[in-house]
């Protein structure tokens, strides 16, 4: 069953670095909000064009058609469905819910089954494309859960994304991220070093970028945190911390299936290197300020 924009609410909750702009395209669309943030500032914007504010994800998941979620870590996702009073408990029967958080495979795959137990749909749908692609709306969006509820979400995926796949059951979606962050993870080393070697050898390094940039090297990652590198721009369009999580999230899920992750290994080791100096909130990118270093 597809909603309606004209009798429906949409909730969103979790209006950060990405999931303010996702919530405003919805918004942009015709879509009646009603958001919830820890920090209700950072749904200014939201509110401002018109959203309904929310005191907590289960107020607004009592109110919804449907629910979208897109918060820190797999904590904050377990609170706010399947916590007291939160939006498994408190969702409209035949409600929709999506969690757009990266988080764990099993978790998505624990709210799947309570959210069924009351009559709800639910799927993981983890996104990729940082920031930019957040405010551009071309988010690459990886879906698991039940095929009925990925056809009734795909419109909402559609004004939020360009690239939309439904993997398979639920947690299916938080491993194809997890794919995605180890390839994320090596790409990363071979940006700053690429880029420290450049300087070394006394090249330009955005001609480099340049060059290499349109490549059998090149990648998303040295095209769009290249540059940023090189203005000095470490604020975060996907905070260290948060990727740290999810390189954590992938190194458990790897051992669990005995499979050996050394990229990702020396990839996580080097980023905590970035935390030691301080940059646990500063962007993915700053791993050259570590690296400038050792």
């Amino acid at each position: 069953m597809r909603l309606a924009k004209d009798h429906s609410l949409v909730a969103w909750i979790g209006t950060g670095v990405m999931g303010r702009s996702m919530a405003g395209h919805l918004q942009k669309a015709g879509w009646r909000l009603i958001v919830h943030n820890r920090t209700k500032d950072k749904a200014d914007d939201l509110l401002r064009a018109g959203a309904q504010w929310a005191s907590g994800a289960g107020e607004a998941a009592a109110r919804a058609d449907a629910v979208f979620t897109m918060v820190g870590f797999p904590h904050d996702v377990r609170e706010v469905y399947l916590g007291q009073g939160g939006i498994v408990e408190r969702a409209k029967p035949g409600a929709l819910l999506v969690d757009m958080t990266t988080s764990e495979p099993t978790l998505a795959a624990d709210i799947a089954r309570a959210a069924e137990a009351r009559g709800l749909r639910a799927l993981d749908a983890p996104v990729s494309g940082g920031d930019i692609g957040a405010r551009e709306a071309r988010l690459s969006i990886m879906v698991g859960g039940d095929a009925e509820a990925f056809a009734a979400a795909r419109p909402f995926f559609e004004i939020m994304g360009k690239q939309i796949v439904h993997h398979d059951g639920p947690g299916a979606g938080q491993h194809a991220k997890m794919c995605n962050q180890m390839n994320v993870a090596a790409t990363m080393m071979g940006v700053v070093e690429a880029l420290l070697y450049a300087k070394k050898a006394g090249l330009d390094p955005a001609r480099m970028i340049e060059s290499v940039g349109s490549g059998a090297a090149s990648s998303w990652s040295l095209v769009n945190y290249g540059p940023r590198i090189l203005r000095g721009d470490f604020n975060p369009g996907f905070y260290v911390r948060h990727f740290i999580k999810d390189m954590d999230i992938a190194l458990a899920e790897a051992k669990k299936m005995n499979l050996p992750t050394p990229c990702l290994e020396l990839a996580r080791d080097l980023y905590q290197k970035v935390v030691d100096l301080g940059g646990d909130n500063l962007g993915i990118q700053a791993l050259y300020l570590a690296m400038e270093k050792m």
